[in-house]
């Protein structure tokens, strides 16, 4: 239902942000009913082809199709018999990387139900928002998880019925271990769903206010893994290599459930771990994985895993959900040899909006990713089409800096119940994503997306804007620099400066006036860090996208100091750093 406060005006521009211009929204890019169907098709198509191989530590689980059918059929069966559910209703999880969690994703749709997935990294407060903003009907919890989440139920007033996962019935909770065994065959009703019915709230991360819910429907799932398989040619011989978590669209849409759209096979993992990745790679012959830049990083610093893996299967790795840079990608290609796709989306376009071709050739690949300055993003895929728009909703010209949107028919319903947050988002008739980017053309006329920053993670000082990831690349190429990142503080005379938080490489012996140093030879002054701040890690959410607006506060005293630029008489006015 649109809710009452939200505008015909509004509601209007929201359609025109799912539109093509060449394809309107009603005049559907895939023709499978749902996501019910799909299931079964794949089912009845490929009956004991691996669907699914779980890894966690010694632990080795293999699914097929036949299996994940007959699984899904007895939970959906248990959702509609025993917790009475109906299309339309909201289920959550509470739940990691797991075969089971799998299975009542995909029993949840074929009994036309909405899935609502926990982020089990948040704290009680933030899961208990989602699930009471979502107004879910049922909570399915892992059995290790139940102790935790034993503090929440109580305040969750809207949930009829508690499901402990793979357990017996047993302190409130019912159990889920009959259902999961079923035997009585293929659940009955495929049609309770169609293209509009609602499929997934995944819940943005809250980093400036509350979390607001974004609302995918099956088609949305449907068109965006369509566009996916599609640009990236996967075929039933792929199998996906998942590390990311799935209660996120990445390891959700991408990987589970773009492999079951082509026929494919994933390898689930419980979580990342930079020491066996390389390794289970080889062992289960997977040919593709989608990653964030920090597992990228993680990697590079495992190389000497890498060197006695048989990867000959394995081609390329999907990079997004996160800024990549120069450095990063550089470094990662020349290490293990594999090429990086690159790409960009959100969870409001589902997943991926767009993508390196696969097809470069290396120079031009090389090109795309190294000489911009920024790793570029690629181009758009098939369900949807990009811009580059200035404050007033106007498409800026090649090169020139803006907000990237998107149209096409992968972006959301909108967010729940939220109509302040749909009039401002799609304001213009499209999505705007809050990020800053520009585009470059190729030989073809093709536009070739970048991104630059988040806009609100902008640096404005003295009301001049500097990227924040322009500064990132030259702090990551100074020598003993494991990682580095500009951060914008509060000062006084300028609005805001400029600060680097380090995290020093093992056994670099590095100082702040090294860094200060390096950027002098790199950076005018207006761009260049004031301070550095050293620390041990980088504050990333659970699928893996740096925080870069949680350090602000280790920046805090300088809010009140003037800092002004001098030279080096001993440098002979070459080198310049800065003071108080």
């Amino acid at each position: 239902m649109v809710p009452a406060s939200e505008t015909a005006e509004t509601r209007a521009k929201m359609l025109a942000a799912r539109a093509l211009p060449d394809r309107p929204y009603h005049e559907r890019l895939v023709d499978i009913p749902n996501l019910a169907r799909l299931i079964k098709s794949q089912a009845d198509a490929r009956g004991d082809q691996t669907y699914l191989i779980y890894r966690d530590g010694d632990q080795r689980r293999v699914v097929t199709y036949r299996d994940l059918f007959r699984r899904a059929s007895g939970v959906a069966r248990f959702m509609r018999e025993r917790l009475g559910l109906a299309p339309g209703d909201r289920v959550s999880t509470v739940a990691y990387n797991h075969d089971d969690t799998v299975v009542i994703y995909y029993a949840a749709w074929l009994a036309g139900a909405v899935v609502v997935p926990c982020n089990i990294g948040d704290s009680d407060d933030q899961i208990l928002f989602v699930q009471a903003n979502s107004q879910c009907k049922a909570v399915f919890v892992m059995p290790d998880l139940v102790e935790r989440y034993d503090a929440i139920r109580p305040r969750l007033a809207c949930c009829r019925h508690f499901v402990r996962i793979g357990a017996e019935s047993a302190d409130g909770y019912l159990g889920l271990s009959a259902a999961l065994a079923d035997e009585r065959g293929e659940f009955g009703d495929l049609d309770l769903a169609d293209h509009d019915t609602e499929a997934l709230i995944v819940y943005t991360s809250g980093t400036t206010g509350a979390p607001k819910g974004v609302v995918l429907q099956q088609y949305q799932i449907l068109v965006d893994v369509w566009a996916i398989a599609g640009w990236h040619g996967f075929t039933p011989a792929d199998r996906a290599m998942i590390v990311l978590p799935i209660h996120h669209v990445n390891g959700l849409v991408v990987t589970l459930v773009t492999s079951l759209y082509c026929g494919g096979s994933v390898v689930l993992n419980r979580k990342f771990s930079a020491r066996s990745y390389f390794r289970t790679v080889a062992e289960e012959g997977a040919t593709w994985g989608s990653v964030v830049p920090t597992i990228l990083a993680a990697l590079c610093e495992r190389a000497d895993d890498f060197c006695d893996c048989d990867l000959g299967r394995f081609r390329r790795l999907i990079c997004g959900a996160g800024p990549l840079t120069v450095e990063c990608g550089m470094r990662f290609e020349e290490q293990f040899g594999l090429r990086i796709i690159h790409g960009y989306g959100l969870s409001e376009t589902t997943a991926y909006n767009c993508f390196l071709p696969v097809d470069l050739p290396e120079e031009e690949h090389r090109r795309w990713m190294r000489d911009f300055g920024y790793p570029s993003i690629g181009a758009a895929i098939a369900c949807n089409e990009m811009a580059i728009h200035d404050p007033l909703g106007q498409e800026v010209a090649e090169g020139v800096k803006g907000e990237i949107v998107i149209r096409g028919h992968n972006v959301m319903k909108g967010y729940f119940q939220r109509p302040d947050a749909n009039a401002d988002t799609f304001r213009f008739g499209w999505f705007r994503s809050g990020d800053e980017g520009f585009f470059r053309t190729d030989a073809g006329g093709r536009k070739f997306f970048f991104i630059s920053g988040r806009i609100k993670e902008l640096i404005i000082r003295g009301g001049i804007n500097y990227s924040p990831l322009e500064i990132d690349e030259v702090l990551n190429r100074i020598p003993g620099v494991k990682g580095g990142m500009a951060v914008a503080f509060e000062n006084d005379y300028y609005g805001e400066e400029v600060g680097a938080y380090i995290v020093r490489g093992d056994g670099a012996d590095l100082s702040a006036e090294d860094v200060l140093n390096a950027c002098a030879a790199h950076l005018p002054f207006p761009k260049r860090p004031k301070v550095v701040v050293f620390g041990a890690e980088f504050p990333v959410t659970a699928t893996g996208k740096y925080q870069r607006n949680k350090l602000k506060p280790l920046f805090a005293s300088y809010r009140h100091v003037r800092f002004r630029e001098f030279h080096d008489p001993g440098s002979g006015g070459k080198a310049s750093r800065t003071r108080p």
